[in-house]
């Protein structure tokens, strides 16, 4: 049994992340937050045996074998820096750090230590994903040409916050949100983006300077094109990813989302019809693999070397958007 310790007091971890750990044999065994108060608070209605202030406290208890990290982003790279040194597997939330630099060294100090290092992209793990996966690696849309990503939702007020208002913690759509676009369509596509363009707007929501939604286009190795459209701004718009191939084309809805839900429609010359999905809770499917991986079978879901290449994507959206300008995508690993 994999015994976990979460560094970060935090929604997702109570709403996904926690019980997705318990249901595939692993137990969470303390807390950190920095404030006493509400890591006693949060312990006692999650279930948590042991709540903590200190990280070295966390990352040094013996009992703990891995770490859920979900602080906000500008923490991320001291704390894994910690847990890895200390020979914990790490579990991080995305963006994996504000720069490259810095996931490209957390990457390094988990290869180096032996520990796994996984970003919770969570999305690779829907059904609806992988079976669109599975439809483009058996031919059955041809060669890819274009997909389309509409990501843009609603941030409900429980997530604001940082998010609207802190630059300095990694806040703004696009290292929350467009992050995941690309490594769902790297999953899904097999590829990898190499340039990017984009627009980013502030429609009212967000404060400092940040973005609140953007638009763009990525170009990937193989010479597809991908749009994409993510926003906080937008109550009542749908989600979906489209991917058209000269030989027909498949249309995702209502798929970029935590849920288990969603369909798939392949349209080729033959008609129309919708691709069979098991659904299953995505959480959970990361965690299986995560503690697969620990030991020793296999690989994460999503990898630390995947949480660098959506950073570096990411980042060249943030880039072009403020410039204006086309921008390459270099993860440099």
């Amino acid at each position: 049994m994999t015994k976990w310790g979460l560094i970060g007091a935090s929604t997702i971890a109570r709403e996904w992340v926690i019980g997705a750990i318990r249901a595939t044999g692993g137990e969470v065994v303390s807390v950190m937050s920095t404030s006493p108060e509400r890591g006693r608070t949060y312990a006692a209605e999650q279930g948590i045996a042991r709540a903590v202030t200190d990280l070295d406290a966390l990352v040094n208890d013996p009992e703990i074998d891995a770490v859920y990290i979900s602080t906000t982003n500008e923490l991320h790279r001291d704390q894994a820096l910690a847990a890895t040194k200390a020979g914990k597997h790490v579990l991080c939330e995305k963006p994996l750090a504000l720069s490259l630099e810095d996931a490209r060294a957390m990457v390094r100090a988990a290869e180096e230590a032996g520990v796994v290092l996984a970003t919770n992209h969570h999305l690779r793990n829907a059904a609806t994903h992988r079976a669109m996966r599975e439809a483009i690696r058996a031919g059955r849309i041809g060669t890819p040409l274009s997909a389309r990503v509409f990501h843009a939702v609603h941030l409900p007020p429980h997530l604001q916050g940082w998010r609207l208002d802190r630059p300095e913690a990694g806040g703004g759509v696009i290292l929350d949100i467009t992050v995941h676009d690309t490594d769902t369509l790297r999953f899904v596509l097999d590829d990898d983006p190499v340039e990017a363009v984009a627009f980013a707007q502030a429609g009212g929501m967000a404060k400092s300077g940040l973005e609140d939604a953007v638009m763009g286009v990525l170009r990937f190795k193989s010479g597809l094109i991908a749009q994409f459209h993510d926003g906080f701004t937008t109550k009542f718009a749908e989600t979906g990813l489209e991917v058209h191939g000269s030989e027909g084309s498949l249309f995702g809805r209502n798929v970029m989302t935590q849920r288990a839900v969603g369909t798939v429609t392949l349209r080729d010359a033959a008609g129309e019809h919708d691709l069979p999905l098991d659904h299953g809770n995505l959480y959970e499917a990361a965690l299986s693999a995560f503690h697969a991986a620990v030991a020793g079978k296999g690989q994460p879901s999503a990898t630390g070397r995947d949480g660098v290449w959506s950073l570096a994507t990411g980042l060249a959206v943030v880039t072009a958007a403020r410039t204006g300008r086309a921008v390459k995508i270099e993860p440099g690993l």
